[in-house]
Parts: structure tokens; sequence; C-alpha cells
């Protein structure tokens, strides 16, 4: 008798394990939980892409400084030109918009170019 309750314990067991493995796998298996594993693995593969395009843009850029380097020393051209200094617009006062105050201590002037439209 005793046998025959262990054997049966040990299917059942053997069943509900058996049946939670089987609907895990239909779970996994499903369209939308097979979208969203295929999104993630493509995200995944496009940072692994990024930082590898990346990391060759870097080593391509330190080359190129150094082989201009190297070139510079050969031609004797190692003094870089100096570069004009940035211009500098002057702020233009726009008094025939309604918000400019007149005689206020402060000028207030509108920059939003939605404003009048």
């Amino acid at each position: 008798m005793f046998r025959r309750t262990f054997w049966f314990g040990t299917g059942v067991a053997a069943g509900v394990w058996a049946t939670t493995k089987v609907n895990r796998k239909l779970k996994q298996l499903t369209p939308e939980n097979l979208a969203a594993a295929a999104a993630g693995r493509a995200i995944d593969a496009g940072h692994r892409i990024k930082d590898r395009a990346v990391g060759f843009a870097l080593d391509v850029r330190d080359n190129m400084a150094r082989r201009e380097e190297e070139l510079g020393e050969a031609l004797g051209i190692n003094a870089a030109p100096e570069l004009p200094a940035p211009r500098r617009h002057a702020a233009i006062e726009n008094r025939s918009t309604p918000k400019y105050v007149e005689g206020s201590a402060y000028r207030t002037y509108s920059y939003n170019r939605n404003e009048d439209h």
C-alpha cells in the first residue's frame, strides 16, 4: 500500500512539474512575448554596434591626430594658425512692439516670435 501511495505522489508531482514547465514555455511563445524578446535583442545589438562604432571613430581620430603631428614634424609645420575671435552681434531694440514700456526703469522686450501671429 505504501508503495502505491509513493508512486502515486511521485506521478502527481511529476505531472504538476511538467504542467508548469509547459505553461511557462507556452507563455514565452505568445506573439507579444516573442515581439518583446526580439525588440530587446535588437536594442542590445544596436547598443553593441554603437559602442563598437564609437570606439572605432575614437581610434581613427587618435590615429589621424598622431599622423598629422608626424606630417607636421616632417614638413616643418608645427604652429597652428590662430583663429579670429568670434563676432558679437549687438542687440537690436524693438520699440514698435507693444511690450516695450517707455519710461520704465527696466525695458522689457518680447522675444516671442509667435506672439504677433
